[in-house]
């Protein structure tokens, strides 16, 4: 734990890049039963909106904060299982289109401490490389159920 610690409040955590292409979108599409077709149809989609293409679903691109931290966050030794606890104001920023490739950055920025678990605040982005600006920014709470110390 001292180490975990000791990453409140220092760097950035940042993952590897990951392709978000319309195989992605339309298996997304599938399992939310969102088929708008800014989402879905790539040739409709680049007649009628302003993206020039396809965009993955705000939700997609929020979810995939799950396999992008994967690899990036540190983890809390004695881990049995790691929960999502819940999200603060998750923001939208910037639409991914098909084909981009995202990655994520996380910040440690809380720290709660108890018996059996230990509760993370993480300042989270995903961004879009090459772009200005991130798909989104999230304040993304997760907990870690640790084994109970010994008596």
């Amino acid at each position: 734990m001292e180490t975990y610690r000791a990453y409140l409040d220092g760097e950035d955590f940042v993952s590897d890049w990951l392709v978000v292409d319309q195989r992605m979108i339309d298996t997304f599409a599938e399992a939310t039963h969102d088929h708008q077709f800014i989402h879905v149809d790539p040739v409709r989609a680049a007649a009628e909106t302003p993206f020039g293409g396809t965009i993955a679903h705000g939700f997609l691109t929020l979810s995939l904060l799950s396999i992008l931290a994967y690899g990036a966050m540190p983890g809390v030794v004695g881990t049995k299982m790691g929960i999502n606890y819940g999200f603060e104001k998750v923001r939208f920023i910037t639409p991914v289109k098909s084909g981009a490739r995202v990655r994520g950055r996380f910040r440690l920025v809380g720290l709660t401490e108890r018996a059996v678990s230990v509760q993370s605040a993480w300042d989270s982005t995903i961004e879009i490389e090459n772009a200005p600006k991130p798909a989104l920014s999230a304040h993304w709470i997760t907990l870690a159920v640790i084994e109970p110390p010994a008596a």
